[in-house]
């Protein structure tokens, strides 16, 4: 094999060899430390609605959620601390500091009720209630007597 033969990251292998996957990492841009935004789920049910975030790894103060007029604002933000010791004979320590952060706007219909939002965090999803106005609620069918 061709030492200099380009792998899928766009940097030859014995670069990659040499130096190691950071590298090539730091270039790529389709990595997930670049691209980290969770995934949502948006449900609507009969009282209200659920937003749903998984952020697997995050506490709950990593969290911040701001209402602006109609528009929900989901924020995290997260700063990892990794060090490891090269050998036990060796007093030389590697540091890596990795920040991530992401931001998810959502425009809410004029039928909730604002003032009664909640939120939870546990076992890496956020869920966040957004309940109907009483007005906004389907009402179940019934009988409409006439009179005479």
């Amino acid at each position: 094999m061709n030492p200099l033969m380009r792998t899928n990251n766009n940097l030859p292998s014995l670069i990659e060899n040499f130096f190691g996957r950071d590298v090539n990492d730091f270039f790529n841009a389709n990595t997930a430390s670049v691209s980290n935004v969770p995934a949502v789920n948006v449900v609507e049910h009969q009282d209200g609605f659920r937003i749903e975030v998984a952020a697997p790894g995050l506490k709950k103060d990593d969290f911040k959620l701001n209402l602006n007029h109609n528009n929900l604002t989901i924020s995290g933000y997260q700063e990892t601390k990794k060090e490891e010791s090269e050998t036990p004979n060796e007093k030389y320590t590697r540091r890596e500091f990795s920040y991530s952060s992401f931001q998810r706007t959502f425009t809410l219909p004029t039928s909730v009720d604002a003032d009664n939002i909640q939120a939870s965090y546990t076992d890496g999803v956020l869920k966040i209630e957004i309940p109907k106005r009483e007005e906004a609620k389907v009402k179940p069918p019934r009988q409409i007597e006439i009179g005479g």
